[in-house]
């Protein structure tokens, strides 16, 4: 992590958000299934993955789909958002009694995983070399101000 007096780039940036969504999965799998917890886990990591997926999306994605040569990983991030949103959406409407949601509950953690893993070792190398070290700041600080954007209307 760069200091205090140094500003994060895109990929550091979005760390901060990819280490958060592994903490609660982790939380997740590991709460008791249809309990208060488990539920305010799923809510926080449900919030994060939403505000974490549009502020990507907005602030990442669409700016890097400028260049050809990575458009075809940025596609694939954003179906993948869109996949992990419905997996969400599933789990909302499954008894979290039924062994069915922690089956669901599973299967999102692991996509989770996949995504985030992928992102680090795939696309953030290429998107490194497409992208200026300028536009790496500029594109963190819309992220970080799009991000921050999205938690408080959730919080509202």
């Amino acid at each position: 992590m760069p200091g205090m007096d140094q500003p994060m780039n895109i990929f550091q940036a979005l760390l901060v958000s990819h280490r958060t969504q592994r903490e609660l999965s982790a939380r997740l799998l590991e709460a008791k299934p249809a309990t208060d917890e488990c539920q305010r886990v799923f809510e926080e990591l449900k919030a994060e993955l939403a505000a974490h997926e549009t502020a990507e999306e907005r602030c990442f994605y669409v700016p890097l789909m400028q260049h050809d040569e990575a458009m075809d990983l940025s596609r694939h991030g954003i179906a993948e958002h869109h996949e992990m949103d419905e997996m969400v959406e599933h789990l909302e409407e499954v008894d979290p009694h039924a062994a069915e949601w922690q089956e669901c509950c599973r299967k999102l953690c692991a996509k989770i995983e996949h995504h985030l893993t992928e992102e680090e070792q795939k696309f953030f190398p290429q998107a490194g070399e497409v992208l200026t070290e300028e536009q790496k700041l500029s594109l963190a600080r819309d992220y970080e101000a799009e991000f921050t954007t999205l938690r408080i209307k959730q919080e509202a």
